[in-house]
């Protein structure tokens, strides 16, 4: 069944629903943050032990994306969503089960390459979007998995909190148990469009990716802005607590800061239909920029002002980074509808990668440099991704010239 097929109201449902999907399954990779130092001391890891974690969770979601996503152009995504939303649930109980480093990381990593679900679940909004109305309903489920993404460090910390990092994992599992039946109930079935055997779609990937040279700057610059969102989040718990002695809850909260960036993706998505994706990304590049350089602010400040400003910061670079997202998405997505999965899995394996990239730097710098080596790290990539934004604009203004 394709979009042409649903009424208005019934997409509107299942605009919803997606959404929904979307943010519970992508929130299964961000639990873990807030709860580093909770599992740290359970499981009396060091630092690095800990920042593993979050590595090895993000990079298994990039394997995911890259290995997995693929199979959307060739089966149908409500099937595809059932059975990763399975396999999450069973990942997540797993999680809450482990007794050591080397269990937590390999389940880390499966657990991240099950949580690709939400990758599946975006293309999807994509295709039963009204004509002209895609930029706006694929920012409306990118909302949903946004806010899963900030909002999981809150739920993470304040739970973690009350009643230990176990009981969050167990409580996540049944989230996407109640989620894999609702996206069965709700979904039509999704015309396949294309026949290829799984290693001829492998490969056309690399063709996709020769062929597109727009594809392959929105990867970079994405990916660069995901190196300064994961080197942020994946220390701030640990900073907050050996600089300010605030605990996981605290922690967490900072995520609601952050959705309210989140938020702005829907708008993000129409100002990309009105004015240009291109334009999009570079306006979120470089917010993200300003948000991060803004931190070099802290040591002139007070305590209390200095939390007030990585807050207001936080905001600031979670706004700029989704923007830029949901622009480079709805970029990518034109470029050949009939291959929207295998565009979006390189896209997001390029995120994904920033992410693992950010997560493992991150905590390496803080072991060195404390948090001014985060927030050198998180400016400089930003200003890559602007770079890359520019010069691009800049090619693409010289070809219409000579046009």
């Amino acid at each position: 069944m394709n979009r042409h097929s649903l009424s208005t109201d019934v997409v509107g449902w299942v605009i919803l629903a997606l959404a929904l999907g979307a943010g519970f399954s992508v929130a299964s990779i961000y639990y873990s943050q807030p709860l580093l130092p909770l599992m740290g001391s359970d499981l009396h890891l060091t630092v690095n032990g800990m920042g593993l974690v979050p590595t090895l969770t993000q990079a298994g979601y990039a394997l995911g994306i890259l290995f997995l996503l693929p199979l959307g152009d060739r089966h149908d995504r409500r099937r595809l969503i059932l059975l990763k939303s399975v396999a999450l649930a069973i990942l997540l109980l797993a999680c809450s089960l482990t007794s050591n480093l080397p269990s937590l990381l390999l389940v880390s990593l499966m657990l991240g390459m099950a949580a690709t679900m939400a990758q599946d679940i975006v293309p999807a909004a994509a295709i039963l979007a009204p004509a002209g109305k895609q930029g706006k309903m694929v920012g409306t489920v990118m909302t949903g998995l946004l806010l899963g993404i900030l909002l999981s460090r809150t739920v993470s910390g304040f739970v973690g909190a009350a009643f230990g990092w176990r009981v969050m994992y167990q409580l996540a599992a049944v989230s996407i148990a109640l989620i894999g039946v609702l996206m069965w109930s709700v979904l039509p079935r999704f015309a396949t469009h294309s026949t290829l055997s799984y290693p001829a779609l492998m490969k056309s990937m690399a063709h996709l990716w020769q062929r597109y040279p727009a594809l392959r700057r929105a990867a970079f610059a994405q990916g660069f802005l995901s190196i300064a969102f994961s080197a942020f989040w994946s220390t701030l718990a640990v900073m907050l607590l050996e600089k300010y002695q605030l605990g996981s809850a605290v922690a967490g909260t900072f995520g609601i800061a952050g959705a309210a960036g989140a938020l702005a993706a829907p708008l993000a998505g129409g100002l990309a239909d009105k004015v240009g994706a291109e334009k999009v990304t570079q306006l979120g590049a470089g917010l993200v920029t300003l948000s991060f350089a803004l931190m070099f602010l802290l040591p002139a400040l007070p305590p209390h002002a200095q939390l007030i400003l990585i807050a207001l910061s936080a905001v600031g670079f979670d706004l700029g980074l989704q923007s830029s997202l949901v622009a480079h998405q709805n970029l990518v997505y034109g470029l050949e509808p009939q291959a929207r999965g295998r565009l979006n899995a390189l896209l997001f394996t390029g995120v994904f990668i920033g992410m693992a990239v950010g997560s493992a730097l991150g905590s390496k710098l803080y072991s060195v440099a404390s948090w001014q080596g985060v927030v050198v790290l998180a400016t400089l990539s930003g200003f890559i991704a602007l770079i890359i934004r520019l010069v691009d604009a800049r090619r693409i203004q010289q070809a219409a010239q000579k046009a």
